[in-house]
């Protein structure tokens, strides 16, 4: 099993601007089929926080994917059920 720091260091490494969360995630999976999503987000998290190395325009796109990553997965477990007011 890949540690979030190796699979940080591949994020850098694949990460470039215009890229959509659906696609690193597959090319991460190419590389470290054992990674789950909660593993490659925090691995994103990692590469932007802990070790930015990374070139600007990379550091961004990894910190987008990480905060939409993160926000789908937030929301995944909410269920908004909307009800009417009722008047008195």
């Amino acid at each position: 099993m890949a540690s979030i720091r190796e699979i940080a260091d591949t994020l850098r490494r694949i990460a470039a601007p215009g890229m959509k969360p659906k696609a690193i995630r597959s090319a991460i999976r190419e590389r470290h089929p054992e990674a789950s999503k909660k593993e490659i987000v925090r691995a994103a998290f990692y590469a932007v926080t802990e070790a930015p190395t990374a070139t600007e325009g990379a550091t961004a796109e990894l910190h987008d994917f990480a905060l939409a990553e993160r926000i789908a997965e937030d929301n995944a477990d909410v269920v908004l059920k909307a009800s009417k007011r009722k008047r008195k």
